[in-house]
Formats: C-alpha cells, structure tokens, sequence
C-alpha cells in the first residue's frame, strides 16, 4: 500500500472519530486579554459555564487559555493546557435519566484542530455524599498532567442514584 494512501486515510479516521463523539455545548460568560496580537486575535482566557447533563441543579465553570494570532483565529492554533474549573449547586438538585456511573465524562471540547481535547469527568463520592468533577487536558499521542478539580457536596437526604 502506498505509505501517503495509508496516513490519509489513518488521519481520515482520526479527524471523523473526533467529530463522532457528541458534545455539549457551553455558554460563554466572558474573556480577557492577556497578550496583544497585531494579526488576529489577542491571547486569552474564556470562562464558559455548562450544566450537568444528567445532574440538574447543577452548573460548571471552567477558565482556560485561548489561543490567538493568525493560526487561532483561522482555528488551527493549539490550546495550553491550562484550565481551571468550578461546579456549583445553583437550584434544587435532581437526576435526570438513568443512574449515575461511578465515573463518567460530562463535557468535552476540542482544543486543536484534531488531537487535543479538554475533558471534564464526574466523579462520584458516595460515602461524603458528594459530586466530584476534574477538568484536564487528553491528546492523541500524549496527554498533560495539567488538571483542576472541584466538589459539589449534596445536601443532606439527597440521594445519589448509582448503577
């Protein structure tokens, strides 16, 4: 097989299992600027903010960097890795559909053109009661050590529904 045939279909594959994996979208809340570019869009960091798919009542916020200049404003610039995040119970919690996996990822956005993804995970602390969610950085080949990691305790009485 011709070795160019062979790594365009491999990076035909890569590039449509990216796009295969549903997403859920998040709202932005804001940006700032945090280096000046002549062409194209500044360096920055957006907060956006996404609700728990299967856990209503509550709400996540990660912060990360946002690369600018020409290649990020075309979309072919990769993201640090850097990313913070901050879930919050902000209306009565209830569970929606089936029950909770011990583990499960709840947010992805990709942070290259193909490769690098940010994920955020939702653990689940049964004994405390409590939601636990961890943001960090995956790529194809190698990921990053980067990660934040926040806590939702549930109220008393409220029960967290597990498979």
């Amino acid at each position: 097989m011709n070795p160019f045939r062979a790594s365009a279909s491999l990076s035909a594959l890569v590039l449509g299992l990216s796009f295969a994996t549903p997403a859920l979208h998040a709202q932005a809340i804001g940006e700032v600027d945090t280096v000046f570019k002549l062409f194209g869009p500044d360096h920055k960091i957006v907060v956006d903010a996404f609700d728990d798919p299967k856990v209503k009542g509550v709400t996540c916020y990660v912060s990360r960097a946002k690369t600018g200049g020409i290649k990020g404003g075309l979309g072919l610039a990769e993201d640090t890795s850097d990313a913070s995040i901050e879930c919050k119970q902000v209306g009565p919690v209830s569970f929606v559909g089936e029950p909770l996996r011990q583990q499960e990822t709840v947010f992805t956005e990709r942070t290259s053109l193909v490769f690098k993804k940010l994920q955020v995970v939702r653990m689940v602390d049964k004994t405390r009661n409590t939601l636990v969610y961890l943001s960090y950085s995956d790529r194809v080949i190698e990921g990053s050590p980067d990660n934040s990691i926040t806590a939702v305790p549930l109220p008393a009485g409220t029960t967290i529904p597990m498979r």
